[in-house]
């Protein structure tokens, strides 16, 4: 069984930052691939930034420069830094784990942004 909690949404305003976590537990062994996706109203699921164990790092265009994805391999953690955030990032974000070509994925959390 795999677990994937998350936390650190919330309201901010426009201009603002918040930094989401995400721990992984459970029968994890051999995962290499964690990321964060978002999906606002209405609109599909969109991968936001991902990161391997070796710390290769992959953004969404929308976010370059603004968002810093980081993990903690000892706490398997994965992290999602998010500075000068936009109305456009209301969303609500998962984080994703892929154990052996298969895609675990938290409850998610809710990011607000007001303009």
């Amino acid at each position: 069984q795999v677990r994937l909690v998350e936390s650190g949404g919330g309201l901010v305003q426009a201009g603002g930052s918040l930094r989401l976590s995400c721990a992984a537990s459970g029968n994890i062994f051999g995962f290499n691939y964690m990321g964060w996706y978002r999906q606002g109203r209405g609109q599909e699921r969109d991968m936001v930034a991902d990161i391997t164990s070796i710390g290769n790092t992959n953004y969404a265009d929308s976010v370059k420069g603004r968002f810093t994805i980081s993990r903690d391999n000892a706490k398997n953690t994965v992290y999602l830094q998010m500075d000068s955030l936009k109305p456009e990032d209301t969303a609500v974000y998962y984080c994703t784990i892929r154990l052996w070509g298969i895609n675990y994925w938290g409850q998610g959390t809710q990011v607000t942004v007001s303009s």
